[in-house]
């Protein structure tokens, strides 16, 4: 008698099963020494410094190279065809590192050696879904036992998930922290003066002694328990007399300030506006590179802008949910330490770098054109930098950058046809990235900076007319006033976006 048999036809497909989320091995204490962390995505100064941080927390670290052009067609190749450029770029990098050393070695060994530590959020992007195009470009790589962990915005805590190996512990927490606020501080001081430097490729030397110096402090700062780390950061001056340091460095800088610039404001998606290379066409070198200067978006003020979000659920919160007023107090604490903990280390590096603006002044300019609570990307606070960047007279020119199809930037971008309406005179450059499309963005933005340009010199050619003084007059007191002519000298802000305007008004003042 023949046997049943419960096979399929040949031409049925078979059933699938459930769907079950990326869930990585688990990083044990155990291979601490034998694993490396690879994370990555931010500009150069701030990775090798949280280098030295996980460094100095017991764990082996490595930083991903900048992303390339080649990067991004990998990405787009390994995942799925829907996903911004950041996204792209950034699975196409890590992606295309791995390969290489799995050819150097092997699939098992890479799986062995590395795991990869990267950001992760839910929010109204693509960002939320940044572990599936990871997971599928691993797995359409040959890579699927690789460990990848998120590190969510609002869950510090996550050892159930990424197992006891990685160790985010308060002293390191902070040392991050504080590694933002260094690094953010040093960027900016670098992007004020490398326009204006007398020896061309003297402030890149500089910044590079500057980084190192700050790598080794950081790597062999005092190790303190997790509790007493806190006090001792919040009350140290070990940092501040790092950064003093780092300005005395600065100060064999020359610069020509009364060379006419327009200053642009870097505004946009966080990936894009952090990122310093290829992912957005390499910005801030082109727009120097056109004769400008540029006023880079600091990680700093997006981290105050988190503060900022988690703070208005106590606002909406109050009178309705016990303690809700009470977390409110506590918040705007916190809040003012991190301002007090960022000023100090500004003082130490004489005042040069811009200050953080204030986030409620944000959100009130923002108000008549973009809802707070929408906080998609960087939600109402893409539009209120760039009115507050406006007004204050901070920037000639306001630079935003964002993925195509990025919704977060769709909205902001929409907002600001608002604000362009009530301020016609702002000067608005929004390009959208796409990775491969560079001159179409970057004519764009140069039609826009020859606006800025115009605008610069006027605003030059009108300070000289009520200094009452000649540009060689002027420049006979700064070389009367070599003091004057270092790049440690802080030019107080007269009333002016461009440098050589609030230079020629301030010897003005002085030489009555």
């Amino acid at each position: 008698m023949a046997t049943a048999t419960t096979e399929r036809p040949t031409d049925q497909q078979p059933t699938p099963g459930h769907y079950r989320a990326y869930t990585p091995r688990p990083f044990t204490r155990a291979e601490r020494d034998s694993v490396t962390i690879l994370f990555g995505g931010l500009h150069w100064r701030v990775e090798r410094i949280l280098q030295a941080v996980l460094e100095s927390g017991g764990h082996k670290a490595q930083v991903l190279p900048v992303a390339t052009k080649d990067d991004l067609l990998t990405g787009r190749e390994v995942a799925d065809i829907g996903q911004c450029c950041p996204t792209s770029f950034t699975t196409g990098n890590l992606v295309n590192f791995l390969k290489k050393e799995a050819k150097a070695t092997s699939a098992a060994s890479v799986n062995e050696k590395f795991v990869y530590l990267t950001a992760g959020s839910c929010g109204a992007c693509r960002f939320g879904q940044y572990h599936q195009s990871y997971e599928l470009a691993l797995r359409n790589s040959g890579l699927d036992a690789f460990r990848m962990f998120l590190l969510a915005q609002d869950q510090l805590d996550q050892k159930a998930a990424m197992g006891d190996g990685l160790d985010l512990n308060l002293p390191v927490t902070l040392g991050c922290l504080w590694a933002i606020f260094c690094t953010d501080l040093v960027q900016d001081l670098e992007y004020q003066v490398r326009p204006y430097e007398v020896v061309p490729g003297q402030t890149e030397a500089v910044v590079k002694e500057s980084v190192e110096l700050l790598y080794q402090a950081f790597r062999n700062r005092p190790q303190r328990g997790p509790w007493q780390s806190v006090l001792w950061f919040l009350t140290t001056g070990y940092f501040a007399k790092v950064m003093r340091q780092v300005r005395a460095k600065f100060d064999a800088i020359e610069v020509d300030r009364l060379r006419v610039k327009p200053t642009v404001k870097i505004t946009g998606e966080f990936y894009l506006q952090t990122v310093e290379g290829d992912p957005n066409y390499n910005i801030h070198r082109w727009l120097e590179a056109e004769g400008a200067e540029v006023y880079p978006a600091g990680i700093t003020v997006w981290m105050d802008y988190l503060l900022r979000l988690g703070l208005q659920r106590f606002e909406d919160y109050s009178g309705i949910e016990r303690g809700a007023r009470l977390k409110l107090g506590l918040g705007r604490t916190v809040q003012a330490i991190y301002r007090a903990t960022f000023n100090r280390l500004r003082r130490a590096m004489g005042n040069l770098p811009h200050e953080l603006p204030y986030q409620l002044e944000l959100r009130r300019l923002a108000a008549p054109y973009f809802h707070s609570r929408l906080d998609g990307g960087e939600g109402d606070m893409l539009v209120g930098k760039a009115i507050w960047a406006h007004q204050k007279k901070k920037a000639h020119m306001i630079c935003e950058l964002s993925p195509y199809s990025c919704m977060p930037n769709t909205m902001s971008i929409g907002a600001m046809a608002g604000v362009i309406g009530k301020y016609p005179d702002l000067l608005y450059a929004p390009l959208e990235i796409k990775g491969d499309a560079e001159v179409h963005a970057l004519s764009r933005c140069q039609m826009i900076l020859t606006e800025a340009k115009k605008r610069a010199q006027r605003e030059f050619d009108e300070a000289l007319e009520k200094s009452g003084m000649t540009l060689e007059q002027v420049r006979a007191y700064l070389d009367a006033h070599p003091a004057m002519k270092r790049a440690t000298y802080l030019v107080p802000h007269m009333g002016c976006a461009g440098q050589a305007a609030n230079l020629v008004l301030h010897v003005a003042q002085r030489a009555k």
